[in-house]
């Protein structure tokens, strides 16, 4: 099989390449560059389970960045196991193909336990103090240790957070190249996440997002150029577009205010229930589940979503299964946003009796994606100080809490997981092989295929 390396961009679209990508720009020119037509949803874990095995979510099973555990009543976001992926990968067809076929899979989601032959993602440990320590996770464990030999510790307080930047990306980059030199992979897989983060803080202001494009065409040209000396097939992607919003929309304040949320009140602080609420709803960027443990609000609850200002789509069953979205983790309605707007998880109305989990980084407890944990409060003007007081009471070892996340939705300038209707802004594909300017998310994984087996 041909050596054949997928450079996932996330978040880059025709739109961006330009000015502030000069390489990135020169590469397309001489390059077939596709449109790929969006996804319901546009999230990062759909969109590379699709493009994985080419299958839509409601076959594979990955109907979002999370959702909403029925069995033990749980809201779950950001999990991690390959088994959670219902599918056949394309590393299984390869390798019926050509038993020496390797597959290397740096930071694309679900990398845990997944049967391919290199892997890494970022994993923190955990300690018995309260204390978040950055680290990461491999296949084979020993190429973690190998790569903070070489690189220093994964910096994953650049990964996600208020201090996210080009370090974490450029981590990434270096790790696979490194991974590459001592491996030689068949098939290489690369997640570059800088791009994501900077334009849902300021959705196209180039004022703020260009010099981070500048940044990302860095490192692009760096992996680009190496693979390029190694003869490998180059295929560049993303998975949606980033476009600016301007509305955010708190449903679970809604579902609260029509009596369907349960909450629970501990230490003066609000909790959501979901197990007990009549109805909730598990927010995810522009798309949102809406779960129902009593189907008799149904009717209640769809009239509520579609009479709601920014709500551009509420599926129903037969919704789900015209977009390909019908599966058991699904909600029972789902609700698209309109292209201005986006779903924040809010439930509280008093933001004194928000939870503690609610003002810091915590992507796993919050029932929902929140992007507002990319911004320091903005309001407090001594919040600087207090991260800085915060990290020596980290470095001494006592307990502390990072409380330094504002509750304003409004900040956020962009999102994605609606379907994007200017192609200028929809996900975009690079390579050197003949196609169609226009492919549907399911056909990556055959493009993927005809460069793996290209003579």
């Amino acid at each position: 099989m041909k050596k054949t390396v997928v450079i996932d961009v996330v978040g880059l679209s025709a739109g961006l390449i330009g000015t502030y990508t000069p390489f990135l720009e020169k590469y397309a020119r001489r390059r077939q560059v596709s449109q790929i037509q969006p996804m319901l949803p546009a999230v990062t874990t759909a969109v590379q389970s699709t493009y994985l095995t080419g299958q839509w979510p409601g076959e594979h099973g990955i109907v979002g960045n999370g959702w909403y555990d029925r069995s033990d009543s749980e809201i779950k976001f950001w999990k991690q196991s390959n088994k959670l992926v219902e599918a056949e990968k394309i590393w299984h067809r390869a390798r019926r193909a050509d038993p020496s076929f390797t597959v290397s899979k740096m930071f694309w989601w679900y990398n845990m336990y997944a049967d391919v032959d290199f892997s890494v993602t970022p994993r923190p440990q955990y300690l018995s103090d309260g204390r978040k320590m950055p680290d990461c996770y491999s296949h084979p464990a020993d190429l973690r240790d190998r790569l903070q030999e070489q690189l220093g510790t994964f910096p994953l307080f650049q990964f996600w957070g208020p201090g996210a930047n080009i370090k974490s990306t450029q981590w990434i980059a270096d790790a696979s190249i490194l991974t590459d030199q001592w491996h030689d992979p068949t098939l290489t897989l690369i997640y570059l996440p800088h791009l994501d983060y900077c334009l849902q803080k300021f959705g196209h202001d180039m004022s703020r997002v260009g010099p981070e494009l500048q940044a990302v065409d860095k490192v692009c040209e760096q992996l680009i150029t190496y693979y390029e000396n190694k003869g490998a097939e180059i295929i560049v992607l993303s998975e949606y577009g980033i476009t600016p919003v301007h509305h955010p929309i708190h449903l679970n304040r809604l579902l609260r205010d029509a009596g369907l949320l349960s909450l629970r009140v501990e230490r003066g602080t609000e909790l959501l229930d979901a197990g007990a609420s009549k109805a909730f709803a598990v927010a995810d960027h522009q798309v949102a589940h809406i779960y129902l443990n009593h189907p008799s609000y149904y009717r209640k609850v769809r009239t509520m979503l579609e009479t709601t200002p920014g709500i551009a789509q509420v599926l129903d069953r037969a919704g789900k299964q015209q977009h390909h979205l019908y599966h058991d983790r699904a909600g029972d309605l789902i609700a698209v946003a309109d292209k201005d707007s986006w779903f924040s998880y809010y439930y509280w109305q008093d933001d004194a009796k928000a939870p503690d989990f609610a003002r810091i980084v915590d992507i796993h407890r919050k029932p929902g994606y929140d992007p507002v944990e990319m911004f320091l409060n903005p309001a407090d003007p001594f919040v600087k100080l207090k991260v800085v007081g915060k990290l020596i009471k980290k470095k001494l070892g006592f307990r502390y809490l990072m409380n330094v996340i504002p509750l304003d939705a409004t900040l956020i300038k962009g999102s994605h997981g609606r379907l994007t209707e200017d192609p200028a802004w929809q996900p975009i594909l690079i390579t050197g092989k003949p196609q169609a300017t226009a492919i549907p998310a399911t056909q990556v994984y055959d493009l993927i295929w005809q460069h793996l087996v290209r003579e």
